[in-house]
């Protein structure tokens, strides 16, 4: 469990550096590091900069916090993700979450880059998260609870906030943006998973499945946080397809996907500013 001094220095640390008060926060996925660009006065945090934050090494993240205007939203993004196939822990993973609830940020939009698992999806649509399976075998609440940061069994049947998902059906709609709806499963990764684990994974009810997001999740539902998630699917899950699956096509699909992804993301803060 995180240690509540370390969170408020960090915190501290990126308060000293802003003089604007974070609203949204913003987990950006492989191949969307550069909505971060359209950001409004930006001031850009290097990770290795924050106390204890960790630093990705994962292709495609660019390993810093930027804090700036979006759509008239005040929004404080994660350029670059931490993973836990990388090796870090859980508490690394989800220690940025805990640091944005310490801003003051109640909101989060989370996104990734996936597999479909459902056939009736294609590669280069997206696909909004209304729940999530954890098959990874590990949870960042395990250990001691520390009830400041949140309860000891945090409920997690509205995880995903049904008023942020109502908005992100309404600009999906407006946009003429093909959003499916769908359960992400969560797997540890690196590898990608066999035919046989996709069909299991399938039977229990996932639509899509990837290697991050679910631990993020559940640290904001610990924290009372209000989550929106939106999912690209870059590929076929292992399988269904007899191609082989290779981490170019994912940031390849992800980049030609990613000017509905802003889209989307952008419409969805334009109507929260406007609420």
């Amino acid at each position: 469990m995180h240690n509540v001094q370390e969170i408020y220095q960090a915190a501290d640390y990126i308060s000293r550096k802003i003089n604007v008060k974070p609203e949204v926060g913003l987990i950006l996925g492989s191949g969307l590091g550069s909505l971060a660009d359209e950001i409004k006065n930006p001031v850009k945090i290097p990770y290795n900069d924050i106390p204890f934050f960790a630093e990705s090494g994962a292709v495609g993240h660019a390993n810093e916090l930027v804090i700036g205007e979006l759509m008239g939203v005040t929004v404080a993004a994660m350029k670059g993700r931490f993973h836990y196939y990388e090796g870090f822990t859980l508490d690394e993973v989800t220690f940025p979450v805990r640091v944005m609830k310490a801003l003051g940020i109640e909101k989060l939009i989370i996104t990734n880059a996936c597999g479909a698992v459902n056939t009736d999806f294609q590669p280069g649509e997206l696909m909004l998260i209304t729940d999530h399976l954890n098959l990874a075998g590990a949870n960042p609440l395990i250990g001691p609870n520390n009830d400041e940061l949140g309860t000891r069994f945090p409920d997690l049947s509205q995880v995903f906030d049904k008023n942020l998902q109502d908005l992100a059906k309404q600009v999906a709609q407006e946009g003429n943006i093909t959003l499916h709806e769908g359960v992400y499963a969560w797997w540890t990764g690196p590898t990608y998973e066999t035919p046989a684990e996709i069909r299991m994974i399938r039977t229990l009810g996932a639509d899509a499945v990837g290697m991050s997001t679910v631990p993020e999740v559940i640290v904001a539902a610990h924290g009372n946080m209000k989550v929106l998630g939106i999912s690209c699917l870059t590929n076929m899950a292992s399988g269904i397809l007899e191609t082989p699956l290779s981490h170019q096509e994912v940031i390849d699909v992800a980049a030609q996907a990613r000017e509905k992804f802003v889209q989307l993301i952008k419409g969805v803060l334009t109507k929260m500013n406007q609420a």
